[in-house]
């Protein structure tokens, strides 16, 4: 973890020399952001409406809070429907040929990002990126699509949405409740309260303070059922895999370039495996076979679904990931993701 981030959410001693360093910096971006979207509310710079209903699923922070396995699960759920479902990103640190530009099979990560890729290669529905949203929206429109999601678009206010859903990591939250960058967040906490949904990843006490607002808030939890072969594409259930590694005393090695590599490398230890070398690496790691050559070969090696995308090209018998499902759970006061995949279908209805 580099240490600014252990200044945002750890509380790290360097905080009282880099905190008061960055704070105008900081100040700066708030007023910035507050014009910003104050140009917005009042017409000053246009909101486009698509033609068909846009979803976003975004934060207030940075880093991984759990927003590709979100569009996943509402992928999926509104597909089983028999509603058509585009998703559109910016496609962070991509380098497509244009833009915007439509992920296909031949799609390298390096053309698409990783999280596009990554979300094609599991859903298979149309998948467009490019920093103009609108322009990546009306590309999806075109090819048939009724309902877009915009993945991590909270911040990109020329496009109108329709619903919003907030992901919050239940673990980290929001770091030392500053913007940028003296602390992780792209907004304040008080924008959660315009959300129409906010899905907590992992447990937490946060929601009960949530609910005050009175939004709709899920707990979500991430579940690995199997593990795949990053070379063959083979599938193993995830017990069958910890009962395999038993003669090796379940040792695997582990790396992970997301957000919160630390959340991984827990998983697998709740999982029972017994973690010989881990290591983290900065969100949107581009990796190269040299930066995995540092793992020994003969212990099976673990990475996530995100990184794996980026393997592919060079990996080695020994490379394993680990996909993750959002499965939510029914609040005590009775809210569930079914009540609000409801909410979202009939936005659907009302364009047709």
């Amino acid at each position: 973890m580099r240490l600014i981030e252990k200044v945002w959410f750890q509380g790290h001693p360097a905080k009282w020399l880099i905190v008061p360093l960055l704070l105008p910096l900081t100040v700066l971006f708030a007023v910035l952001s507050f014009f910003r979207r104050l140009a917005y509310q009042v017409g000053l710079f246009k909101q486009i409406k698509m033609s068909v209903p846009v979803v976003v699923v975004g934060n207030i922070g940075i880093g991984g809070n759990g927003k590709t396995p979100v569009t996943l699960y509402l992928v999926e759920k509104l597909t089983e429907q028999g509603i058509k479902v585009g998703v559109v990103s910016r496609g962070y640190g991509s380098k497509a040929p244009h833009y915007p530009y439509q992920v296909t099979d031949e799609s390298t990560s390096e053309q698409a990002g990783d999280e596009p890729l990554l979300i094609f290669q599991r859903s298979a529905v149309p998948i467009v990126i490019g920093a103009d949203r609108i322009q990546a929206c009306q590309r999806l429109i075109e090819l048939g699509c009724e309902l877009i999601i915009a993945d991590d678009g909270l911040q990109h206010y020329r496009l109108a949405r329709d619903f919003e859903f907030v992901v919050v990591d239940g673990k980290r939250l929001f770091g030392n409740g500053l913007l940028l960058p003296a602390g992780p967040l792209r907004e304040t906490r008080s924008r959660i309260t315009r959300a129409n949904c906010v899905i907590v990843n992992g447990l937490s006490s946060w929601p009960k303070q949530a609910n005050a607002c009175a939004l709709p808030v899920l707990t979500m939890q991430l579940k690995a059922s199997q593990v795949i072969n990053v070379k063959s594409g083979a599938n193993i259930e995830l017990d069958t895999f910890l009962t395999q590694s038993l003669a090796n005393n379940k040792r695997i090695n582990a790396l992970a370039g997301i957000g919160d590599p630390q959340r991984f490398f827990n998983t697998l230890e709740l999982v029972g495996f017994n973690l010989v070398k881990v290591k983290g690496f900065v969100d949107h790691q581009a990796f190269s076979a040299h930066d995995l050559q540092q793992f020994p070969s003969d212990i099976p090696l673990l990475m996530t679904e995100k990184d794996a995308v980026k393997c592919a090209d060079f990996a080695q018998d020994n490379y394993w990931y680990l996909p993750v499902d959002a499965e939510f759970s029914t609040n005590t006061d009775g809210e569930s993701i079914a009540r609000v995949m409801t909410k979202i279908t009939a936005l659907v209805n009302i364009h047709h």
